[in-house]
């Protein structure tokens, strides 16, 4: 019984580990797609979120099992129901990913907007905070989990300066009716990612708490962290 309780433990911790990874690259992706209007990069990431979706069932499948079948204790259970919450935070990202890519499809059918440097300070934050998560959970890094949280105020930092420039672009935007509607439409659509991305930031923050919680027994939601 105990071998193949190890065995399952290993199982679910692979099945994790392939939807992490799977999910960073949609990310990634997502983020280049829009970059680059690459309308066709940005499909691949919409086509390939059922995987993802798979995985996350097939965690709750072995998690029911294992709580039902085998009464696992103290880190072996932390990390079960850890788990569980990971894999959803995952599926999520994965999920603002698709709606990036959705964007980026319509963005990529009109010329683009001007440059806007906080939105490539965005993305480039985010996808630390996600790598942080990641590897947080692969090393069992609590001190890095807990240092997401960190990120995640220059995450809303550059959210906030995406929205207030697109902002400004749509009201001094030129009174030519046509024009000015499509200039609102694709601001919009780019304010949308914006918040796609924070909401990234969000879920990657989530996962670092799991992790701090299945390694050291912790819960840090909610709580003030000092950083050095």
């Amino acid at each position: 019984m105990e071998r193949h309780f190890i065995k399952k433990l290993d199982d679910l911790k692979m099945i994790l580990l392939s939807m992490a990874a799977l999910t960073r690259r949609a990310f990634e992706k997502a983020t280049q797609a829009y970059l680059n209007r690459n309308d066709e990069l940005a499909q691949t990431v919409i086509d390939g979120d059922r995987e993802i979706n798979n995985l996350e069932l097939e965690v709750d499948q072995i998690v029911l099992k294992l709580l039902a079948l085998e009464q696992p204790m103290a880190r072996d259970l932390r990390f079960i129901l850890g788990a569980t919450k990971i894999s959803k935070e995952l599926e999520r990202i994965a999920d603002q990913a698709v709606n990036i890519s959705e964007r980026t499809l319509f963005l990529c059918q009109h010329p683009p907007l001007e440059h806007i440097p906080a939105m490539e300070g965005l993305i480039e934050i985010v996808a630390s905070m996600l790598e942080a998560a990641i590897t947080s959970l692969v090393e069992e890094d609590t001190q890095k989990a807990i240092r997401i949280r960190q990120m995640d105020d220059i995450a809303d930092k550059h959210t906030l300066e995406v929205l207030q420039t697109l902002i400004d672009k749509m009201v001094k935007s030129t009174p030519a009716t046509e024009k000015r509607i499509l200039n609102t439409r694709r601001s919009v659509q780019t304010i949308i990612i914006s918040r796609c991305l924070e909401r990234v930031g969000d879920l990657a923050t989530n996962i670092g708490e799991h992790v701090a919680f299945i390694v050291e027994a912790i819960n840090i939601k909610h709580q003030k962290i000092d950083f050095e």
